[in-house]
């Protein structure tokens, strides 16, 4: 199947992104899909490091459209601002530390030519290990879960794929309103993701893979999944539907912990990856002191 002349948006929300930036515009330069059909939308979240230019001088030999934005509000309006910019049929969302293999546009392009009644689809994590203890169980979750959860799982809603590698039908979000750009924390994309299969859109995982860096030490961890729990008490308290306080406690961590290590082991034959119930419930009490810094300042009653 052609995938041309469809225009695909790819969204690229960076901020100090100097270490990771290059290698993920180097894979988006060396696409297969159509450079004069793929615009490239950054939204810089005021940089003080040489992210930007890092990003003009590794498209200095491609055709892409580039538009670069500016924001210091978050990821929730970083990506409403690339839906409201986005010219293409799509948005394919890029983080500052991914690499897509060169068939990956095309190949999500397909699927969702194929699929019209998909509004949004999800890639499948590589594994991609080696990078240290806490990187590499963190990776490895992302890597089971993607693996081993099939597509007709994508379309209940409890799983929502994230934005990093996903194919977004700009119909699909357009017509819930976008991305809520009050979410204070991280979450955004889940939430949306769940407002467009309310909508009466199906979501799905395709087979197509990517890298993506995960964070290095357990002090990186902590803080990333503290801003997690942040935007999960404004989630709770817009639709306590979407979130099972119960599942993101630390107990349901180390029990989500057991289940995932057979997978684990499964992909690599690393034993260290049985430290998974540790893993989980570190950052499900990362999660649940995010949560509760979130609820005694007030983030999230006034929806």
């Amino acid at each position: 199947m052609s995938v041309n002349p469809v225009t695909v948006t790819v969204g690229l929300c960076v901020k100090n992104a100097e270490s990771t930036i290059a290698v993920a515009v180097e894979s988006l330069v060396n696409q297969t899909f159509a450079a004069e059909d793929t615009e490239l939308i950054v939204v810089d979240g005021n940089s003080k490091d040489r992210t930007l230019e890092i990003i003009k001088n590794g498209l200095q030999k491609s055709c892409f459209k580039l538009k670069i934005l500016k924001e210091s509000n978050g990821l929730g309006i970083a990506r409403q601002m690339v839906v409201k910019q986005a010219s293409g049929k799509y948005i394919v969302w890029l983080d500052a530390d991914m690499i897509i293999p060169p068939d990956y546009l095309a190949k999500q392009v397909v699927f969702m030519e194929k699929y019209s009644h998909v509004g949004i689809a999800g890639g499948k994590y590589n594994v991609h290990i080696g990078n240290g203890l806490a990187a590499d169980l963190e990776n490895i979750v992302y890597a089971v879960d993607s693996t081993f959860k099939q597509r007709a799982e994508a379309s209940r809603f409890g799983y929502l794929p994230g934005a990093e590698g996903a194919i977004y039908r700009v119909e699909a979000v357009r017509a819930v309103g976008g991305f809520d750009i009050r979410i204070n924390g991280a979450a955004e994309d889940t939430e949306m993701a769940y407002r467009v299969k309310a909508h009466g859109w199906d979501l799905a995982v395709t087979e197509e893979k990517f890298t993506e860096s995960t964070r290095g030490s357990w002090s990186s961890l902590w803080k990333q999944y503290v801003w997690y729990g942040r935007g999960g008490h404004y989630i709770y308290h817009k639709n306590r539907y979407m979130l099972n306080i119960v599942k993101m406690s630390p107990l349901a961590g180390f029990l989500a912990g057991i289940l995932r290590s057979p997978g684990a082991f499964l992909l690599t034959h690393k034993k260290s990856f049985f430290l998974l119930p540790v893993h989980y419930t570190f950052k499900r009490m990362a999660w649940l002191v995010g949560f509760c810094d979130a609820h005694a300042k007030g983030y999230g009653h006034a929806v």
